[in-house]
């Protein structure tokens, strides 16, 4: 058992290698008030004096004091080379590596410096411990930990808020749960308003970890004595509460030696309190912490093996995320490439190994644009929308010109059905917008292997952005010219001869001639059903799109009563991808007079009607072919184009040897967090090694 604390104390030079307190170990915490006889306490268990002492507050960062038995066969601690072979004792700090200190005093002033350096000289605290090994063939191996001393009033230059900087530092060691906590309290002042059993209780409120140090049992007034205190009846403390004599002022001033000392503690304690005696004083102290200590580090080794194991993984796990170091950076820079492109192709393949549940994304997201946004929206246009029958009638008469037509002029036709569908043009735009759109936010959600080197490389992930961005662009203009073409061809000729059109021009003499043609009473029989229904539902609601694709502008079908005739059966208010409706109106003349209202004519009503049907008929023939030939023209000029052609131009603008040192410069952010992680990596490595050399056994 007695091989439990040297092990602590490696454990506890490994994280204070790297500055980390994540593993709580344990030690014991010295707490008291300024001028309490902490530093006396400390010296008397070294048995040299070597702490700095003075007015006001001394000692202003932890120390942390691993005391070393060493006999003088102890081969593993003692080294020739360094010197300590034949040593009574020495001391070294963490901070000078192996240099040895034999003179105390020299070791007093090193604390001072690095009190200094680490502190400042303004009185003030600071959190970084000072690590010092003192090794001897006369002290029992101990952890402890002193700290500033409780103040209330600020001195000299001393910041106004010390009292609370002293106190979290304090409060910080002594929350760890696997910590033993040395209150030290002044036998000549009332035990019931001690500080540091004060804060000691905060943390420890059944003081189960928490053993009381009485000092200055010596300075009490004559007449009264600490008999009640040490037997626990005014304060009871657990753990126990052992008296000490410390060293005067004049002592130290004289130069009493540690051991002189320690003998008129022995004979005050037989002499003031002869039962007592043997439960007291310094060396009773010492065997007690020590002891303290070895069953509780038994207690919490268990425990302190899980969490290093548990922590390991974790570090391992966070170093991983962080990329392994830059070797040969042009075959890196390749790889970074090639993984990106892929990535994205997968993204829209839908072939990813990470694939989005939160929304859609990649090709599916485009597939949902091509058939739910842009197809509903085309099929929400209605043929007639916008048109109407003043429109149509004023076409009519425009066309035969001064003469009476005997039948429809199909130049009327043409001028209405092109009219119509000019309408298509805008939502193909906005479609390969949405795709353009949908194509560009892929650079950001395409897998988080990516990611991972995309936020290592700040520069890359932006140069790759940038070349990403400018292929879309270049792209975009020639799918826009195709998509505009194909309205364009639609319009450039109308094939009144269209297997599918071809019937229903037929039928025009015959219902032209038939008098006893009812042309509403015809439109509710024939199948019109290719059309959706009235005011759909937004199809694109669960998904995020552009404001444009949610919001559509109604297009009434306006009918004008211009006689006492039945409303139009196809009149509806259906919704369009974007605002579609103008007032560029064919026929529409803005001089009334010259357009004088009056009821329509049996003959003018069949005409209207042949050719609402008519247009109906072609402009859903149209509205197929658009709706199949966009996303066609969208995927072969601007998806696919960009699938093929991405990986040759990453590396055509990318892969150059003068670049590749300034793009996988890495973030500081990403180089000091993976610096800090492989570094605690190695330290809880060795400390699951250090763990490990124990065995069972005598545990």
């Amino acid at each position: 058992m007695e091989a439990l604390i040297p092990v602590i104390n490696k454990l506890q030079d490994v994280f204070n290698t790297v500055g980390a307190d994540a593993i709580q170990l344990p030690q014991i915490i010295v707490v008291g008030t300024q001028s309490s006889g902490k530093s006396s306490v400390l010296e008397s268990l070294v048995g040299r004096s070597f702490l700095p002492r003075g007015t006001g507050i001394v000692t202003r960062t932890p120390l942390v004091l691993q005391l070393n038995y060493c006999p003088k066969d102890d081969r593993e601690k003692r080294c020739a080379e360094d010197g300590t072979l034949n040593l009574e004792e020495w001391a070294q700090f963490l901070h000078t590596r192996n240099k040895v200190f034999t003179n105390f005093d020299e070791v007093r002033s090193e604390i001072e410096a690095e009190t200094g350096r680490t502190a400042g000289h303004n009185k003030g605290i600071c959190s970084e411990p000072i690590v010092l090994k003192i090794y001897s063939v006369s002290v029992l191996n101990l952890t402890l930990v002193d700290l500033p001393g409780l103040t209330k009033v600020p001195v000299g230059d001393q910041p106004e808020d010390i009292e609370n900087q002293i106190r979290r530092l304090v409060h910080h060691y002594i929350s760890n749960p696997n910590s033993i906590i040395l209150a030290v309290v002044t036998a000549n002042t009332d035990m019931a308003t001690s500080e540091s059993l004060k804060i000691a209780k905060d943390v420890d409120p059944e003081g189960r970890r928490t053993l009381a140090v009485v000092t200055k049992l010596d300075l009490m007034d004559a007449g009264t004595d600490a008999l009640d205190i040490l037997c626990g009846r005014v304060i009871p403390v657990k753990l126990g509460i052992i008296g000490v004599v410390n060293r005067s002022q004049q002592d130290i001033l004289d130069n009493k030696s540690i051991t002189d000392a320690l003998k008129d503690e022995g004979r005050f304690l037989q002499k003031k309190y002869p039962t007592l005696a043997n439960r007291n004083g310094t060396p009773f102290l010492a065997k007690t912490l020590n002891r303290l200590l070895m069953h509780h580090i038994r207690d919490c080794l268990p425990d302190l093996k899980t969490r290093v194991n548990v922590m390991m993984s974790q570090f391992q796990s966070l170093l991983n995320s962080y990329g392994e170091e830059i070797g040969d950076k042009s075959q890196m820079l390749l790889q970074i490439i090639t993984k990106f492109a892929s990535a994205y192709c997968q993204t829209i393949e839908g072939t990813s190994r990470n694939i989005e549940t939160t929304e859609l994304s990649g090709g599916a997201r485009i597939c949902y644009i091509f058939h739910e946004t842009f197809g509903k929206t085309l099929d929400s246009i209605h043929p007639l929308s916008g048109l109407r029958k003043r429109d149509i009638l004023t076409a009519i008469r425009n066309a035969t010109g001064p003469r009476p037509a005997l039948f429809v002029p199909e130049v009327s036709f043409e001028l209405l059905v092109k009219r119509q569908i000019r309408r298509l043009e805008e939502p193909s735009l906005r479609c390969v917008e949405l795709v353009h759109e949908e194509m560009q936010s892929i650079i950001q959600h395409c897998g988080t292997e990516t990611q991972q080197e995309m936020q290592r490389f700040p520069k890359l992930h932006e140069r790759i952005i940038d070349v990403v961005t400018q292929l879309l662009r270049r792209r975009l203009p020639a799918t826009n010219k195709m998509v505009e073409n194909l309205v364009a061809i639609e319009l450039a000729y109308i094939n009144t001869k269209h297997p599918d059109f071809h019937k229903e021009a037929s039928l025009v003499p015959s219902l032209l001639n038939n008098q006893n043609f009812d042309p509403y009473a015809k439109q509710s029989r024939r199948n019109y059903n290719r059309r959706t229904p009235n005011s759909p539902s937004n199809p694109d609601e669960p998904y995020r799109s552009s404001s444009s694709t949610r919001q559509g502008a109604s297009d009434d079908y306006q009918e004008e009563n211009l006689q006492s005739e039945s409303p139009n059966p196809e009149n509806d208010s259906p919704l369009s991808l974007n605002h579609l409706e103008n007032n560029i109106e064919i026929g529409h003349n803005p001089n009334e007079h010259r357009n004088p209202s009056r009821a329509l004519s049996e003959k003018e009503q069949r005409e209207c009607a042949v050719i609402e049907q008519l247009i109906k008929s072609y402009f859903y023939i149209v509205r197929k072919s658009i709706q199949d030939s966009v996303p066609k023209a969208v995927m072969h000029f601007l998806v696919n184009h960009v699938k093929d052609n991405l990986q040759s131009e990453l590396v055509t603008h990318l892969y150059k040897s003068d670049q590749a040192d300034e793009l996988l410069n890495e973030s500081e952010h990403v180089a000091q967090r993976r610096a800090e992680a492989c570094d605690m990596l190695k330290a809880l490595q060795k400390a699951n090694h250090i763990i490990s050399d124990i065995r069972e056994t005598p545990i």
